[in-house]
């Protein structure tokens, strides 16, 4: 595991995912086996990793990425490195053998993003990339919608994302000042568009086409150590996307916005038979028979509370952590050899859209995203 001494790899992937799975005495399998992974930390730091592993009883840790590798006994190798960082590690895992699983974005180009796949192809090794929103409870009562023509015919959807990150002056910064660095890897389109391109195409439908505009709304903003820095990376993108059967979404992503929203992220699905508004947990849903019918008048108040007519979606299933889910999924693919849809290659569809993104805000026009 290369790169657990961060937020997300520490939190979600370590904390919530590896070592649920071996407190709950490991992952059963089909056959009637359990498997109990044993996770092996890398890092830079010493220290860090040694405190780490102190803190959750474990014994393997080293900061020599290339003598992990070389160990038999380590089958798998998962990256939540710097994205940066990220296309080195993978490389150098899928040419020593190893089944890879990795954070988005899988790297910052989409032909890199490519050669890992056919790589990882031809080495004959197991690969995944995490696609965690699809295993939010929001998006999975979301897509049971979809599947049983909830909506009828869909007609558009809207994303709207992202909060206020403080500048590090004031207050302290809750995301790494890297993020705000286009050197670094650094930027929203890079970031987001990959999540958005996995979400639209397994929820909704296929993505199409891509109009973008992204801007670095802060240009100045303060790191870990109070020091200020040029904020080279775009902080907010705004886009506008065609999906297959015709189905527009609209996509707003930003670093620099106050939360009106029950949840920091919306997904907004209009239909011709019913709509719905999905967050990460919750889903809120009203149907053509229950649509109010409001007359635009300014010069006297709402007579409808909007809010008020829409019906929670019931908890009809028990929801783990989607990082742990996922996990379980990817691992047991691993040891059954059976198929994984979330790879390398979504992993490139993602990056492809963060890709055609960035070009169309450089650019000012509409881009047709190509199949790969």
């Amino acid at each position: 595991m290369n790169g657990v001494t961060g937020r997300m790899g520490y939190r979600q992937h370590l904390v919530r995912s590896l070592l649920a799975i071996r407190e709950e005495g490991g992952l059963n399998l089909p056959d009637g086996t359990v498997l109990f992974p044993e996770p092996v930390l890398v890092g830079r730091n010493a220290a860090k990793l040694e405190a780490l592993a102190a803190q959750h009883g474990l014994t393997n840790f080293t900061t020599d990425l290339d003598a992990a590798l070389a160990d038999p006994a380590n089958e798998i190798y998962f990256d939540a490195q710097v994205t940066q960082a990220r296309v080195a590690g993978l490389t150098k895992a899928i040419a020593a053998g190893k089944h890879v699983y990795t954070e988005k974005p899988v790297a910052e180009t989409l032909d890199e993003a490519l050669g890992l796949a056919r790589a990882a192809d031809a080495a004959g090794v197991r690969h995944g990339v995490v696609a965690d929103k699809l295993y939010l409870p929001g998006l999975r009562k979301l897509k049971r919608l979809v599947d049983s023509g909830f909506f009828g015919r869909i007609l558009s959807v809207r994303i709207d994302f992202g909060y206020w990150v403080f500048e590090g002056d004031w207050q302290a910064a809750q995301r790494p000042s890297w993020n705000y660095r286009a050197e670094d890897g650094g930027g929203m389109v890079l970031d987001m568009f990959p999540h958005w391109r996995y979400v639209l195409d397994h929820v909704i439908a296929p993505v199409k086409s891509v109009y973008a505009h992204s801007v670095t709304h802060i240009p100045q903003r303060f790191d870990e150590q109070g020091e200020p820095y040029a904020a080279t990376a775009d902080d907010a993108a705004y886009a506008v996307l065609e999906l297959e059967g015709g189905i527009v979404a609209q996509i707003t992503s930003s670093w620099a916005t106050r939360v009106d929203r029950t949840e920091l992220v919306a997904f907004h699905v209009d239909g011709t038979h019913g709509s719905a508004v999905a967050g990460l947990r919750g889903c809120r849903i009203q149907h053509r028979n229950a649509t109010p019918k409001p007359v635009w008048n300014p010069d006297l108040p709402t007579s409808h509370d909007f809010r008020a007519l829409w019906t929670d979606v019931p908890e009809n299933d028990v929801y783990d952590n989607g990082f742990k889910v996922q996990w379980a999924e990817f691992l047991t693919a691993v040891a059954t050899g059976a198929p994984y849809a979330h790879d390398l290659w979504a992993g490139a569809r993602g990056v492809q859209l963060a890709e055609l993104g960035a070009q169309s805000a450089r650019e000012g026009r509409r881009l047709e995203v190509p199949a790969l």
